[in-house]
């Protein structure tokens, strides 16, 4: 972050690092009508772990700046998520995820599949760790936008913001207390007089550390 601008706390000292997460996959927005603003409607992604390519590991990490390029080259990718019929970014609505397939990004080494990103039906935001064993049921507790450098995706919307997100209370998670999400690609939904009404989706990229 630029100097003078607010940036997320950070976790407690008791707090361990489990994971670090790169994301790829949607955000959803629904456009009341042209004239209205789009209103965020949930998430879906794939998690790929990166933690052993994290800058400063022993042996395995990877030059700063290259790591800070992955989330705007994994954005260039196609998305894999199982697509919803008629649309360019939208996925299937009961079935979003593919079958589970590590990373395979030119230029970067292989990141391992990790797990999924989702809403459930009550709108809580999820992080189901399915190949280690870890979940985060979680809400927001702070967020900070992102800085203005950040990529605007492939639809020039922006980045979505860095968000801080701990327990929602609601006794889901399992080994899992706050996740951060920061430096994110893309995301930002489209204007509704631009996207139409009715629900649009929006590919975004973003690094998540699990704690």
């Amino acid at each position: 972050m630029a100097p003078g601008v607010r940036e997320l706390p950070s976790p407690p000292p008791s707090f361990t690092l489990k994971k670090i997460a790169i994301g790829h996959g949607i955000q959803n927005y629904t456009c009341v009508d042209t004239t209205s603003a789009p209103k965020a409607d949930g998430a879906v992604a794939i998690l790929y772990d990166v933690t052993k390519f994290a800058p400063g590991t022993p042996k395995t990490g990877i030059p700063q700046a290259l790591w800070d390029k992955i989330p705007s080259a994994l954005l260039l990718k196609p998305l894999t998520l199982n697509k919803l019929a008629g649309t360019k970014y939208g996925a299937h609505a009961t079935a979003p995820f593919p079958r589970e397939e590590d990373l395979k990004l030119l230029g970067f080494p292989i990141a391992e599949y990790l797990g999924h990103h989702y809403f459930d039906i009550s709108s809580t935001p999820m992080f189901d760790l399915n190949r280690v064993g870890l979940k985060a049921s979680v809400t927001k507790l702070d967020g900070v936008d992102a800085p203005a450098s950040a990529d605007k995706g492939p639809l020039k919307t922006g980045a979505v913001a860095w968000l801080q997100l701990g327990d929602s209370g609601k006794g889901l998670s399992s080994g899992l207390t706050q996740v951060y999400r920061v430096i994110t690609a893309g995301g930002v939904g489209q204007k509704c007089d631009v996207a139409g009404a009715g629900v649009h989706s929006v590919p975004y990229t973003t690094f998540y550390w699990f704690f």
